[in-house]
């Protein structure tokens, strides 16, 4: 991938505009969640910007909401009544690596009253290698364990990756 040794100017990272898009959506049991992830190739990696509203919530002083969040292989947020995204195959991961080394395995979004930000740097891939395939949210935290996907439950959000429009 990218090796960039220069020291990166990260409040730069966020000028201009980005690479690729994805519009997320709700699965019908969670149609209010809807966000935006924003995908920047830089000289560093790529800059993905997510922001996300309509989680599912939840108050417990110390069971605050983890969503997992990956790339998905597939292309298309489709699927049938049991899976409503199934069509979106397993993780990214051209490098055939185990969980959580996946090309597509994210740093997981932090609820807050059924919002989630998150800016991470990655240099897994590039912007132009994910155009095509397919933003997940899932229902529970990545374990970060158990193989092949986290024990991350349930896909409740989904988002195509296309490039965004200059």
């Amino acid at each position: 991938m990218y090796q960039n040794h220069a020291r990166p100017n990260f409040a730069g990272l966020f000028k201009g505009r980005p690479t690729a898009v994805a519009a997320l959506h709700g699965s019908g049991q969670y149609p209010d969640v809807e966000g935006m992830v924003r995908f920047y190739q830089t000289a560093y990696g790529v800059l993905v910007v997510t922001e996300v509203t309509g989680l599912p919530t939840f108050y417990d002083a110390c069971g605050s909401p983890i969503f997992a969040f990956h790339i998905h292989e597939g292309s298309s947020c489709t699927g049938n009544e049991g899976d409503p995204f199934a069509d979106v195959g397993t993780h990214y991961n051209p490098y055939g690596c185990p969980h959580p080394y996946h090309a597509g395995d994210l740093t997981p979004l932090l609820g807050a009253d059924g919002n989630a930000f998150s800016a991470v740097l990655t240099n897994r891939f590039t912007a132009e290698e994910i155009i095509g395939r397919t933003a997940i949210i899932h229902g529970f935290p990545d374990d970060f364990l158990t193989q092949p996907s986290g024990n991350s439950g349930a896909k409740i959000a989904c988002g195509e990756i296309v490039r965004a429009r200059r």
